[in-house]
């Protein structure tokens, strides 16, 4: 994945190839592959932590964790890596597409914040509906908001992905879009997409390795997660131990 190659040319750039790279990234199981009973795989590193639960033809990829600093290499062995674009640039197409009465109902704040809000060790973090809903928006509004949903959601294979994409279309009406910080070409800001079904943020970083004070668009984090208890494919197990004879219930 191209955060692999960046997080190389972090550890060139800063010189600390022991905190930074490729080789710092680790995979894991839990349980064994099955066809019936669930297990699971983590992808986990400095700028990537992909929790992937397995039960049947079920799946479930949260919560996932994608950054980078920096976002883009412009020389050297891995010049041409970009990543983010299309999360940063839908994003701001979507802020833009509003109404000036829309806006002032989706930004809460002038200034970001200094990261997303269900980072590490927030499980099934609680946070209230805020922004502008689906319904209040118009109808080429709303195919700019699903395009850029899809854009997180179609990280995993095609049909999982369609499956996925069903159930925020259940949840339209509950569905909101929340923007803090600017929306122009050089601005840094946060957005976050909130239903029942899924919590997907993005937000540009002060620099951590690299230094920079001030949020830049060279330091990126996302985050996927799926509400109301049921990350790590806590709903899936708790169906799959109701039908089952399991003696008892193992957590996640």
């Amino acid at each position: 994945m191209p955060q692999f190659k960046l997080d190389d040319l972090l550890g060139q750039l800063t010189k600390k190839l022991n905190e930074y790279g490729k080789e710092l990234y680790w995979f894991s199981f839990m349980g064994q592959p099955s066809m019936k009973e669930p297990w699971g795989w983590q992808l986990d590193g400095h700028h990537l932590n992909i929790n992937y639960f397995v039960l049947g033809d079920q799946v479930v990829m949260t919560p996932t964790f994608m950054g980078s600093e920096p976002v883009r290499a412009t020389e050297g062995e891995h010049a041409g890596i970009r990543v983010f674009e299309p999360e940063e640039s839908k994003g701001l197409a979507t802020i833009r597409a509003l109404t000036a009465e829309q806006r002032d109902k989706a930004v809460l704040a002038k200034e970001i914040p200094t990261d997303v809000f269900t980072s590490a060790f927030r499980d099934n973090f609680e946070m209230r509906y805020e922004g502008i809903s689906f319904a209040e928006l118009m109808s080429g509004q709303q195919e700019i908001l699903l395009d850029l949903i899809r854009e997180y959601t179609s990280d995993i294979r095609n049909g999982h992905a369609e499956v996925k994409m069903e159930q925020v279309r259940q949840h339209l009406e509950n569905t909101h879009f929340a923007w803090m910080g600017g929306f122009d070409n050089n601005s840094v800001f946060y957005y976050r997409i909130h239903s029942p079904v899924i919590l997907i943020e993005f937000d540009h970083q002060r620099g951590q390795a690299l230094g920079n004070k001030e949020p830049s668009r060279n330091h990126i984090h996302t985050v996927v997660r799926t509400p109301n208890g049921n990350d790590y494919g806590k709903d899936l197990l708790r169906q799959h131990y109701q039908r089952s004879n399991h003696s008892h219930v193992h957590s996640h």
